[in-house]
């Protein structure tokens, strides 16, 4: 199946990271659909893609963070007979620093969890079965590092809601080791950035689109946990769609 046969929903589509990943997979002639709540940030979206592709582009108003949600969003991306052949998720890649546990709240907690991990599941939940029956598809988590541990002082709760990512998606592979359609995580352990704003240890959200979209592209691995530990790694996913 060419990429131009394929619609690959990018979920966190019209974020830092996501936006990277959409991009290049335009770019490669594939149709990208996203789901956002907010309808300025997919108009912004649309407007970082180039043109000609913005008839590739499916840009859906909803909110995959419930299960009611993320199906009422899922009956909207099908609308007119629209077939999801691949899924990446970047839900569970996010940056928070609201300080010391002791200076939280259980509902900041909440909200980390739910923007993290809660969301990630009931995404996977509504979308998965759309994929998992083709060998010709894939579904991709994109992680990081922060899961591993505090990456700096004031950071505690994106560690709690990264590991929480980090495991789903791990159950996922386990408990799925069977399914034909390519099962991955890529798991960036850098910092992504735009690149106006790139510094030490970061590295541009437009090469992890081109690294994302190429294990997409290729199909050359499945049930793998992709670790991108330097421009180098980016750059081999990006040749060879696999590390």
């Amino acid at each position: 199946m060419s990429p131009s046969e394929r619609l690959v929903l990018v979920l966190g589509g019209a974020g830092t990271v996501g936006s990277g990943i959409v991009k290049s997979l335009l770019e490669k002639g594939f149709q990208v659909a996203v789901i956002s709540r907010d309808a300025t940030r997919l108009e912004k979206l649309r407007n970082f893609v180039p043109a000609e592709a913005h008839n590739r582009l499916f840009a859906v108003v909803g909110d995959v963070g419930t299960e009611d949600g993320a199906e009422a969003a899922k009956a909207s991306l099908l609308e007119g007979g629209r077939k999801v052949t691949d899924v990446v998720s970047s839900l569970g890649f996010s940056w928070w620093q609201g300080g010391a546990p002791h200076t939280q709240s259980l509902q900041e907690l909440q909200w980390v969890l739910e923007t993290l991990l809660l969301s990630t599941f009931t995404a996977w939940k509504a979308f998965f079965p759309l994929v998992w029956e083709n060998p010709g598809g894939s579904y991709t988590f994109i992680t990081g590092s922060a899961g591993d541990r505090l990456l700096r002082p004031g950071t505690g709760f994106l560690t709690l809601g990264a590991s929480g990512a980090l495991a789903f998606s791990r159950v996922v592979r386990e408990e799925y080791p069977d399914v034909p359609c390519k099962l991955n995580e890529v798991k960036i352990n850098m910092g992504v950035a735009l690149p106006e704003a790139l510094g030490p240890g970061y590295v541009s959200h437009l090469e992890v689109g081109r690294a994302v979209a190429s294990l997409v592209d290729k199909l050359a691995i499945s049930h793998a946990v992709l670790c991108v530990d330097s421009p180098a790694d980016l750059q081999v996913l990006i040749s060879d769609g696999k590390l």
